[in-house]
């Protein structure tokens, strides 16, 4: 069975920063591309960054700059380090793993909620 498990979100103030983790079980972790999706509230999912085997990182333009996406294939981990949080960056996130065409799974979603 294929788990992908979020934790790190929160309550941050705008300017401040947190880091999502994602630990993946069921699968070979390091044959996967790994990402961060997000939703927010009135919006459709957008990826956010995203990872590839290699260890190749590509993101969205809103987060360049500002969030960085990492891996540690040792303990089975995605990461993502969020910097300069604002308002906008308020949303579920969730973490997502693929091979291929048809391997894809998702995580349940970690809520992050920028606000002063």
């Amino acid at each position: 069975q294929v788990q992908l498990v979020e934790s790190g979100g929160g309550l941050v103030r705008p300017g401040g920063s947190l880091r999502l983790s994602c630990v993946a079980s069921g699968i070979i972790f390091s044959r996967y591309s790994m990402g961060w999706y997000r939703r927010a509230p009135g919006k459709q999912r957008e990826m956010v960054a995203q990872i590839t085997d290699g260890g190749s990182a590509d993101y969205a333009d809103f987060v360049k700059g500002r969030f960085t996406i990492s891996r540690d294939n040792a303990k089975n981990t995605v990461y993502l380090q969020m910097n300069s949080l604002d308002s906008e960056d308020t949303a579920v996130y969730y973490c997502h793993a693929k091979r291929f065409l048809t391997l894809i799974y998702w995580g349940q979603g970690t809520q992050v909620t920028v606000s002063s």
